[in-house]
């Protein structure tokens, strides 16, 4: 056990509520500059957004929701999915769930709200059969759903984007209320072409719709290198994002906003489309115009939310480092965090629980007896109040395991020497997984660790107390010293921990049952 003195992780630097009033009022107010219809691009994460959350402190993961809520009446929800992310199976990484099944969770999660999906687009359609598949799932469950083609020469073809063969070939999404949400699972699922093709049939058919963006990074009125920026240049390692100041804004409006480059890089091109498709007083004379952002007016403490930044791009790291492994992503991203970290002045062990984490699992390698699959690992979690809990492996529990039990006991005020799983309890999962499962690990992951846990509860009270402190881990911080394997990974994530990993197999064998 160890403790970190002055542990800001979970000090809030954010006014949620103020900046939900204040998107609001901005959102309305940019709706009120068009007589009929506005089309809202939403960017990142519609629900659960906890890349905001982490970096800054005291941020609704489900601020957009929330607001989505209290526009409701004036709302109608479209969501875009590119049909070759289907294809290709595109995870989204901090659910661990594909595009395509995300988006059927978006719309469950938003029924839970009280909101309802318009229509589901399906943009660059081609007629593949796993995207066929998708379709005909939706259409079957009462949701409607389109198909949007490629336009040939897009972006650069304006004549033929404004036209009847590019736009006008796309079929009209039917909608009712003056605001259409436009959101979408990750980037380029074509979300602003689906917008600016609305548009188009709405300008033919003599309605004065306009166009808007809501995005959460970069901020645009922080600085360039500020931490917050810096960690949405890091998010996006793997996409090449840059931040920038925006020319386009500074020339027209004389004021510095920070935006990136994508969106700098294709303003002239959407600025020419909208000059094709809407009325002249409609047009943006900026990226940064074109959207709508008061998030860098809700921040309370400017040193909390850096902090907290600046730990988001040391995670980001970890798993750029973590996905070149597996084979999920390129060692250029993670040389891109690294060079962003350097920009930040820290390293990988300006996180918390990185050398705890190291130490545990060289504490493992010098016990008797071989750790699980003969690969010694360690795991350490940074609680609440600073304290450091670290686990290591054994034939018994993973090193995940292991941790949690240490800081639910550590919680509970119990004797670090009590064994909240009996012994007969641990030996009876171990051979129904070897004799009845026949797997090749038998040691338990964390998800049968808290299984065991909550049977052993009626009979051991120790168990019941520690239960009841699992809710204290969320938001804390922990550090793994190899690849979590899916047991572990998705109990971490259900408690809400912020995990980290080295890029590290925690077994010899290439496949894991």
């Amino acid at each position: 056990m160890y403790n970190v003195s002055e542990a800001t992780h979970m000090k809030i630097g954010f006014d949620s509520e103020k900046y939900l009033r204040e998107q609001s009022e901005a959102i309305l107010a940019r709706a009120n500059q068009f007589d009929d219809k506005l089309y809202l691009e939403f960017g990142g994460k519609l629900i659960c957004d906890y890349h905001a959350a982490r970096v800054l402190p005291g941020f609704d993961p489900d601020s957009k929701i929330k607001l989505l809520q209290r526009l409701k009446d004036k709302v109608d929800i479209v969501i875009c999915i590119h049909a070759g992310a289907i294809e290709a199976r595109k995870m989204r990484a901090d659910f661990g769930l594909s595009y395509d099944i995300d988006t059927l969770k978006t719309i469950d999660d938003l029924r839970d709200w009280d909101l309802n999906v318009r229509a589901v687009v399906v943009t660059r359609y081609c007629e593949q059969p796993a995207v066929r598949v998708f379709l005909n799932r939706l259409a079957r469950r009462g949701i409607r759903v389109y198909t949007h083609r490629s336009i040939e020469g897009y972006p650069s073809d304006i004549d033929t984007i404004a036209s009847s063969s590019g736009y006008g070939a796309n079929v009209y999404i039917e909608t009712e209320r003056p605001i259409v949400v436009v959101t979408g699972p990750g980037p380029n699922s074509g979300k602003a072409a689906t917008c600016l093709s609305q548009i188009y049939h709405e300008h033919q058919r003599g309605v004065r719709a306009g166009y808007a963006k809501f995005e959460t990074f970069p901020v645009w009125n922080l600085p360039l290198k500020h931490p917050v920026n810096i960690a949405y240049e890091a998010a996006t390692a793997d996409l090449g994002d840059v931040n920038m100041v925006d020319p386009f804004h500074l020339e027209a409006r004389g004021v510095t906003a920070i935006n990136y480059n994508r969106d700098i890089e294709i303003f002239p091109v959407v600025q020419r489309i909208c000059a094709r498709i809407m009325d002249p007083e409609c047009l943006y004379a900026s990226p940064t115009e074109m959207g709508v952002n008061r998030v860098g007016f809700a921040i309370t403490d400017s040193a909390v939310v850096r902090h907290a930044a600046t730990q988001e791009t040391i995670r980001r790291y970890f798993r750029c480092l973590c996905d070149h492994a597996t084979g999920h992503g390129d060692k250029a991203a993670a040389e891109r965090v690294k060079v962003l970290m350097d920009e930040l002045g820290v390293t990988e062990f300006d996180r918390n629980v990185v050398a705890p984490a190291r130490k545990a699992a060289a504490a493992a390698e010098k016990q008797p007896g071989k750790g699980s699959g003969g690969v010694f690992c360690g795991a350490a979690l940074e609680l609440e109040d600073g304290t450091i809990i670290t686990g290591k492996n054994s034939p018994l529990l993973h090193a995940a395991s292991s941790c949690i039990l240490n800081a639910i006991k550590h919680l509970a005020g119990l004797p670090d020497g009590l064994h909240l799983l009996a012994p007969e309890v641990i030996d009876s999962v171990s051979k129904l997984k070897r004799d009845v499962l026949h797997n090749k690990q038998i040691s338990l992951t964390l998800v049968e660790t808290l299984t065991a846990l909550s049977v052993s509860v009626p009979s051991n009270p120790a168990a019941s107390m520690a239960m009841e402190m699992l809710s204290k881990l969320q938001n804390c911080e922990m550090h793994i010293s190899h690849l979590p394997p899916a047991g572990d990974e998705v109990g971490l994530r259900r408690l809400g921990i912020n995990l980290t990993s080295e890029p590290v197999f925690a077994s010899r064998n290439i496949f894991i049952e």
